[in-house]
């Protein structure tokens, strides 16, 4: 159970997230097992993220970050790998990639997933749940 102890505890550090004065807020999603671990993660409109994926599987996944049109844009197009643009970015197994977003003032409701084939159906998305008061 030390696996699932590890997962709470990365999944708490990645919605409390890590803003400074230097700096964007500093987001980390862990793939393990084909899922994005936390698969909920709060924001403000306006605000800048830095989106650090660790892929702890043995095969290659994706972050594509947007709403619903973006998701459905990228499930039935063709590309099978992401140059460096901010809110995409393509992630080898076992390794590490970083991507920028800024969260739209106004923003619909915003996803993130995975794209490659079989892999959105399977479930490898979640939730960018916007904060409009400075409470949380």
């Amino acid at each position: 159970m030390r696996r699932a102890g590890l997962a709470v505890a990365v999944a708490a550090l990645s919605l409390a997230g890590c803003n400074t004065k230097d700096g964007p807020k500093e987001v980390v999603l862990t793939i393990e097992h084909s899922r994005f671990v936390p698969d909920v993660v709060h924001a403000r409109p306006g605000e800048r993220i830095r989106i650090v994926v660790r892929n702890t599987d043995p095969i290659d996944h994706e972050l594509i970050v947007g709403d619903q049109g973006v998701q459905d844009r990228h499930e039935k197009g063709t590309e099978s790998h992401h140059a460096a643009r901010d809110g995409e970015v393509s992630v080898a197994a076992g390794s590490e990639a970083v991507t920028f977003y800024v969260v739209p003032e106004g923003a619909a409701p915003l996803l993130f997933g995975c794209h490659l084939p079989g892999h959105w159906d399977y479930g490898m998305r979640g939730t960018i749940r916007l904060i409009r008061s400075s409470s949380f």
